[in-house]
């Protein structure tokens, strides 16, 4: 029996998901649904597909699960997670303007940045942006990763020598001198399923433009060139900052726009700001 579901398409930075409210409608099987969905010439169009339910536990509030455009399951997406805090927040899920969401890579804390106050009661209660606590990066690669913290990978033949980065999922960032020259379709596709990383891994090509700002162009696992990625934004500014060529705090600028970054010397947390956006609604079909 064809069963009917309600979708909306957001997103952050240019990266984009379709949500689905799954205590409203069940996925059985979200990987063959994310495929298919996210075909942009077949289906809706989209870098994958978020599942948001209401947690169990009282240690969050609301939980997500994510899938990449070729179904696979991803630990934690940054844009994603800002795009559910605006979306449970307007359409009235709940009232708190401090969420803390369930994910496979841990409890992430979402902090609503609301517009301010006007004569139209509707426009005050819209999410303007959203601060994501992404918790704390690690350098030391989980024992499936063989490469290690500054390895050499060679890649059809030219070697790479990158940051290691977890933020929850595993990244390598790629340090390069003209980005805009950057063959990021050949070397990222390359690099994602290196044997280094048995699992795959996001791949992250940045330019440093001063020291406050980077460039960076993401490969995702998965889902390939995206135009920007949450977690891949943090690791680009959290390897920058160990290699020295930016402070704590810096602006990345992604193919579908900048988010601010914080690596916060007190806490070792990293913080991740940036827009949330609706694109559309609709209804598809299983």
């Amino acid at each position: 029996m064809t069963q009917s579901i309600h979708f909306t398409k957001m997103h952050g930075a240019g990266n984009d998901y379709i949500y689905i409210d799954s205590t409203l409608y069940p996925i059985q099987d979200p990987a063959k649904a994310s495929i298919a969905w996210s075909d942009r010439h077949k289906g809706i169009g989209s870098d994958g597909l978020v599942l948001i339910g209401r947690s169990s536990s009282g240690d969050a509030d609301f939980t997500m699960r994510i899938f990449n455009a070729d179904g696979s399951e991803a630990m934690m997406c940054g844009n994603a997670s800002r795009c559910i805090g605006k979306y449970v927040y307007e359409k009235g899920l709940t009232d708190k303007t401090v969420i803390r969401l369930q994910t496979l890579s841990g409890i992430k804390t979402l902090r609503l940045h609301t517009a301010e106050s006007s004569d139209d009661e509707a426009s005050a209660k819209k999410v303007e942006s959203v601060t994501v606590d992404m918790l704390e990066p690690s350098f030391h690669q989980p024992n499936q990763f063989i490469g290690g913290q500054e390895n050499e990978v060679i890649a059809l033949g030219v070697p790479f020598r990158g940051t290691f980065v977890s933020m929850g999922n595993p990244h390598y960032v790629v340090f390069v001198a003209d980005i805009d020259r950057f063959d990021i379709n050949r070397y990222g596709a390359t690099l994602e399923r290196h044997p280094f990383f048995p699992e795959r891994c996001n791949i992250e090509f940045a330019q440093q433009l001063d020291d406050t700002t980077l460039r960076v162009r993401v490969w995702e696992r998965g889902s390939g060139i995206t135009q920007a990625c949450g977690t891949g934004a943090c690791a680009s500014a959290v390897a920058a900052c160990a290699n020295g060529l930016t402070g704590r705090r810096s602006t990345v600028i992604m193919d579908g726009g900048a988010l601010d970054i914080e690596w916060n010397a007190d806490d070792n947390h990293v913080y991740l700001t940036g827009p949330a956006a609706f694109v559309f609604e609709g209804e598809t079909y299983l």
